[in-house]
């Protein structure tokens, strides 16, 4: 039980991805974003609000860095992500995410100030890599030539902007309860997302997006996040962390099932190199943060 918790919020994880594709032609992206933290702040509130009430000063005081922190791991980053879907598959999205453990140790040399070793570089180069392979869909000289395309930038900026996240949760260390933190964070993200929701073209609820909202809200944003730290309560923060290269794979599972994608060599083998240099980076260092993915 304690193992299925974490791996049941990867595969949440996973369907989000994929959710991001389902929306696409539903839902404006800059609604679907307001409406899913909406729907995380109203269902967290009942749990929290109490707690966050008896420690306001600290919020207080911290108020700038949680409102940080919102912008990137809430508004930000899944904002990018629902963008992207418009000219991304979801197995690429997947993909391209994978890259975040990699960025995640990059930003913290230059941030927390940590001595990479040479397995961590190596690790990266081999991930970057991977990543330029993918982007290329295997050919590398067009990537030089053409550049990378809008769709696959919004996700590698989704993904910087949650390793830049995930870095200043180990930087800042605000003395704040983890839900409460989280609590917070969220209802900063979402007051952020008001004006492009206002200025959304369409922000209409209706029988064909509403599932999705809903599952985006209450399942990615609400549940996943408790199921994750509960693994880290219960496994640690090393053994539930290495769960996490099972978004990718769980990603391709669902978009070939549901969506009807269909797996090409260069998504193996970006894929695969990307997933071999996070395991070459993750056994030579320990993990620098451990936040649960928005």
């Amino acid at each position: 039980m304690n193992l299925l918790l974490p791996i049941l919020a990867t595969l949440i994880w996973a369907a989000s991805t994929v959710v991001n594709r389902m929306a696409v032609g539903l839902i404006d992206p800059a609604a679907i974003s307001f409406y899913r933290w909406l729907v995380a702040a109203v269902v967290i509130t009942p749990f929290v609000l109490t707690k966050a009430w008896n420690v306001r000063r600290t919020i207080r005081t911290h108020l700038a860095k949680l409102f940080a922190l919102g912008c990137l791991g809430m508004s930000l980053y899944q904002s990018l992500a629902y963008f992207a879907a418009y000219s991304v598959t979801a197995t690429s999205m997947g993909l391209i995410l994978a890259t975040m453990p990699m960025l995640t140790v990059l930003l913290a040399i230059a941030l927390l100030r940590a001595r990479p070793t040479a397995g961590t570089l190596a690790g990266a180069l081999i991930s970057f890599l991977g990543l330029a392979w993918l982007i290329s869909t295997g050919d590398l000289a067009a990537l030089f030539r053409q550049g990378m395309g809008k769709g696959e930038f919004m996700m590698l900026m989704a993904s910087l902007s949650y390793a830049l996240y995930c870095v200043l949760v180990k930087r800042w260390q605000i003395p704040l309860p983890t839900w409460v933190s989280l609590y917070v964070q969220i209802l900063c993200g979402t007051l952020v997302l008001v004006p492009p929701f206002l200025l959304a073209p369409s922000a209409e609820l209706t029988n064909d997006n509403l599932p999705l909202v809903l599952f985006a809200g209450l399942f990615a944003s609400a549940m996943a996040p408790g199921l994750w730290m509960r693994g880290l309560v219960s496994l640690g923060a090393e053994k539930t962390a290495a769960l996490m290269n099972l978004v990718p794979l769980f990603t391709a599972m669902l978009a070939i099932t549901l969506l009807g994608e269909t797996l090409h060599l260069y998504h193996a083998v970006g894929g695969g190199l990307i997933l071999l240099g996070i395991a070459l980076g993750q056994m030579s260092r320990r993990r620098v943060a451990d936040s649960p993915l928005s």
